[in-house]
């Protein structure tokens, strides 16, 4: 039963930095588990007003993963790379 953390991003205000925190995330992600599902891509409205917003999921084993990851000492300085460069939404949601 997978566990999902989605991304949604708001702005860019630092595209350099920001640059730093995705090379820097994604291999500390795959760590803990992690693999995208959705990694941005062109979203295809069906129903309602677009937002403008890229999309990025990524799929964890367990919710205690997502978790694990999000509070480990290895993510704050990581964590530290994105405050200021990017404003994201994030949410952790239970699969079916």
């Amino acid at each position: 039963m997978g566990r999902f953390e989605r991304e949604g991003l708001s702005t860019i205000n630092n595209e350099e930095q920001y640059q730093k925190y995705r090379e820097s995330v994604v291999p500390l992600i795959m760590k803990f588990g992690g693999k995208f599902s959705i990694r941005g891509g062109k979203v295809e409205v069906l129903e309602g007003q677009p937002d403008g917003r890229s999309m990025v999921v990524f799929e964890f084993p367990t919710m205690e993963a997502i978790h694990a990851f999000w509070s480990s000492p290895e993510y704050v300085p990581v964590k530290k790379l994105r405050q200021g460069a990017a404003t994201l939404n994030i949410w952790a949601v239970p699969g079916i």
